[in-house]
């Protein structure tokens, strides 16, 4: 690659990374505001997405109908599940922000560390920029956020949270996976252009999706209550 053809490639690199962090700055402080108080502060900010999420989806899969009735399931069971572990009675703030900010930080971590050690693609039939490194790099940074959190929640193990967090960042990486292979099958690159430098908000919750409804279901089956509590 000549000099005059990679500096345009890392201008456009450098641009998207700008875009991602400012969307992040705006976005992340009423999200955190709307967990923090609450219904139905945080029951209309998740039906606004899951609205928003229906839109893209519908974009998405139209017009095969078998895949716009698979959507309703998709997208309706994570939603309400964000909304039954917020209103639990113990620790429903505290669980539903440690969710967000694993799901977030295996996001950041995967994104960085894919970028700088790159390597073996992860599955490149699926999504050609996902690396191995990147996927041990967003596992990391949920373990991080889990042993952040059990040490601020007073725990006297960290050590199950850290496996836990660093499990759902796995988790999360996979949603997005699999989002990943819904968008090639129908031959588009992002789920929409709702947010500058990220894509469609599907592009930017699909490992939310799946880290929350695996919460949901741990604590309805669980007889000790929420992840949280019992960890």
């Amino acid at each position: 690659m000549n000099e005059d053809t990679a500096q345009p490639e890392h201008n456009d690199r450098s641009s998207g990374l700008f875009l991602r962090v400012i969307s992040a700055a705006v976005l992340i402080p009423p999200v955190i505001g709307a967990i923090y108080m609450g219904s139905p502060y945080f029951d209309v900010l998740v039906a606004v997405g899951a609205l928003i999420l229906c839109w893209e989806w519908y974009s998405l899969c139209r017009p095969h109908i078998g895949w716009l009735i698979a959507g309703i399931p998709y997208i309706g069971a994570p939603t309400y599940a964000l909304i039954y572990i917020r209103e639990a009675p113990d620790k429903g703030f505290e669980t539903v922000l440690w969710i967000f900010l694993l799901v977030w930080a295996a996001d950041t971590f995967a994104y960085a560390a894919g970028r700088t050690f790159g390597g073996p693609k992860l599955a490149p039939a699926i999504s050609p920029n996902k690396t191995w490194s990147g996927l041990a790099g967003g596992v990391t940074g949920a373990g991080v956020v889990g042993a952040i959190t059990a040490l601020v929640l007073d725990h006297n193990s960290v050590i199950p949270l850290v496996l836990i967090s660093a499990a759902l960042g796995a988790l999360s990486q996979g949603g997005d996976l699999v989002e990943s292979w819904i968008k090639r099958r129908f031959g588009k690159k992002d789920a929409g252009s709702l947010i500058p430098g990220h894509g469609g908000l599907f592009d930017r919750v699909d490992g939310l999706l799946a880290a929350a409804l695996f919460v949901a279901l741990a604590s309805i089956v669980s007889s000790r209550g929420g992840v949280l509590t019992w960890v």
